[in-house]
């Protein structure tokens, strides 16, 4: 009977003291990725909470209103790319026949973002960068977007509550987005010339939308704020930007068209984030290292 208590407490020991140095000295190093491609440099964000405002349109008796708030608490940290990816990253997937050619511009100089590309383009790149860095690299959520773009995250609320006129909104937003894009050179820029967030990252929220996993929402709302039923939209995905975008997932140039509301987007790029390993492969990692 002792020994099966000792067993059970080393059992519940061993991994609870590997956790503790993980936590202190971070997570074991990857193993080095196939052929000896480079991965691209991310920022940890750390855990914390979020008041976040729902992405969507929102109905309350079926009239258009400002999406509720909730506090979304990121109890892990979680690693997002420090800048856009590029076009040359891009033409490496490109090369290798995993991505199609994207429509934006195509000189490298200066590490330009990869611009003119979709959310099947997006995609189809996390796929392709995972199997070359042996990672798993995937479109943030709406909220990841959201938390790491930090005071860059604009809050789409407009303070327009149950107009008879649904036109009223999507002017108001118009108007608010062109008053926000006064004097804005739609050109991508290099890597760096919007500067980092408080964060880090950098780029967020310049002229380049970023692509997120998150589905356009349908919701109604009662009349204490709540979410009474909803309704994805897959097909519309939001983008992340100097304001919040929703597009088409086949678009490529936002400005041609697919905009779900308010204004296009100048430009259509990517940014992923790095999924961290699970605990158990976290767990074998550090047997492995320890091991020597």
């Amino acid at each position: 009977m002792k020994f099966g208590s000792l067993l059970v407490t080393s059992a519940i020991a061993v991994p609870a003291i590997a956790l503790a140095v993980i936590s202190q000295t971070g997570w074991p190093a990857a193993a080095p990725p196939p052929s000896g491609f480079a991965s691209p440099r991310t920022v940890t964000i750390t855990p914390g909470t979020l008041a976040y405002r729902m992405p969507g349109e929102f109905l309350k008796s079926e009239r258009p209103v400002d999406a509720p708030k909730e506090d979304v608490r990121f109890r892990r940290p979680f690693e997002i790319m420090a800048y856009q990816v590029s076009i040359s990253d891009y033409g490496q997937c490109v090369a290798d026949g995993a991505c199609e050619a994207a429509e934006g511009a195509s000189d490298n100089k200066g590490a330009l973002p990869a611009t003119g590309v979709s959310f099947r383009d997006a995609t189809a790149y996390a796929s392709w960068l995972s199997g070359r860095t042996g990672e798993t690299w995937r479109l943030p959520t709406d909220e990841e977007w959201a938390f790491a773009a930090a005071e860059r995250f604009t809050d789409d609320t407009l303070g327009i509550e149950e107009t008879n006129n649904p036109a009223a909104r999507w002017l108001a937003r118009y108007r608010s987005e062109a008053e926000a894009a006064k004097g804005r050179d739609p050109e991508p820029k290099p890597h760096g010339h919007f500067g980092a967030n408080s964060k880090g990252v950098y780029d967020l929220a310049g002229n380049v939308w970023e692509w997120t996993s998150t589905c356009y929402r349908r919701a109604s709302v009662n009349h204490q704020g709540d979410v009474e039923s909803s309704t994805d939209n897959c097909g519309v995905r939001v983008t992340g930007g100097q304001h919040r975008g929703y597009m088409s997932f086949f678009i490529r140039d936002g400005k041609s068209g697919g905009c779900a509301a308010g204004m296009a987007p100048d430009n259509l790029g990517i940014r992923l984030v790095k999924e961290r390993p699970s605990l158990f492969a976290a767990l074998k990692a550090f047997w492995r290292s320890a091991a020597g």
